[in-house]
């Protein structure tokens, strides 16, 4: 058992009057950053609670506490916060329960799957609502910082290769246009992982303590083109409708046109998109977790794909720009990529 390991277990035994050596605390989530989750099950009526391990130097948890309760006190669903020991960065939370949006989204029949994410897209317009003047904002810097890890990781240190001669260009346009949107709160990492069901099914939301201050059309498009493969582009077109519906009643946008609503989410899914497929190499070279990379990166590529093809399909002075990246994108890219993640899967079994 580690030191940190050790001092969490002393910190909730002090707090429940238990023996350290007793307590059962079992692992609960796999987590891309250096965040552990595990729930403490207490002796009978105790129940259960979900404990953070969020190591400060790494990962600093008051923007996780400062969120919760403001978003809380909104009347959002989020877990409440039983206990925070902030400079060691432990923290006891109320447990939702287990059911991922994405699990039930999975098994349910066509219907079901539209109620649910209706209620997500809702869910999204809320938290869109929320005051973002508190929180980081969005910019320029942050932007082409995450459009770096693209070159950086998954093109010069995985594959070997360079980038095309159109990615600079291509980032700059998505910049401005993305900026171009409206600044509303966005979660940052919506997507049906980080959603639980409740009951009723009802909807509770985790791991907000990265949201900022950004683009309208961000958390939409993350809800629907994250570790999935794309679903079909009518339903995606549907439940995007749903969005900017509940966004206009809400007084977020006063964009009526379907068709540059969806280019907002097809704008910030690209950007997304990009950023994770450097992500996710640089979680496997520098941090030693090659899960994400073999299991998702195909369903990224995907999603930053059909955006492209949305794009261009949408007209404009950038449509040869969008159209050149998806054709590097097919001739160069995918091949090679598809090939490491082979050879990466024969060497991990």
């Amino acid at each position: 058992m580690t030191a940190r390991s050790s001092a969490l277990r002393q910190w909730l035994a002090h707090r429940h009057g238990l023996d350290a050596a007793m307590l059962v605390l079992e692992s609960i989530a796999d987590d891309a950053s250096f965040r552990r989750y595990f729930r403490l099950r207490l002796p009978q009526p105790g129940g259960t609670r979900v404990v953070m391990d969020a190591p400060p130097e790494h990962e600093p948890s008051r923007p996780f506490v400062a969120i919760a309760l403001a978003w809380a006190n909104a009347g959002l669903p989020v877990p409440a916060i039983h206990a925070a020991d902030l400079s060691r960065g432990f923290l006891e939370l109320e447990d939702l329960g287990d059911t991922l949006l994405r699990r039930r989204l999975n098994d349910a029949a066509p219907a079901v799957q539209d109620a649910l994410i209706d209620d997500a897209m809702a869910l999204s317009v809320r938290i869109a609502s929320q005051p973002s003047t508190a929180l980081p904002p969005y910019d320029r810097r942050r932007l082409a910082f995450e459009l770096g890890l693209f070159p950086e990781w998954a093109l010069d240190r995985w594959l070997g290769i360079a980038a095309p001669a159109c990615f600079t260009a291509l980032c700059e346009r998505l910049i401005q246009r993305l900026l171009g949107q409206p600044r509303v709160t966005t979660h940052r990492d919506y997507h049906p992982e980080n959603l639980l069901l409740g009951a009723d099914d009802e909807l509770a939301v985790i791991d907000f303590q990265g949201a900022w201050g950004g683009p309208l059309g961000y958390d939409p498009a993350s809800l629907l083109r994250d570790r999935n493969p794309p679903w079909p582009i009518a339903r995606q077109h549907a439940w995007y409708a749903t969005h900017q519906a509940l966004a206009l009643e809400a007084g977020l946008c006063s964009e009526r046109s379907t068709e540059r609503y969806l280019c907002w989410i097809a704008e910030a899914s690209a950007q997304r998109s990009i950023k994770v497929l450097g992500l996710f190499c640089r979680l496997a070279l520098r941090d030693g977790k090659p899960g994400y990379l073999l299991r998702h990166q195909r369903h990224f590529l995907a999603h930053l794909r059909q955006a492209m093809a949305e794009l261009t399909a949408a007209g404009g002075a950038d449509a040869p720009l969008w159209r050149a990246f998806d054709e590097w994108l097919d001739g160069e890219f995918e091949p090679r990529m598809q090939a490491q993640l082979a050879a990466l899967a024969g060497a991990a079994r």
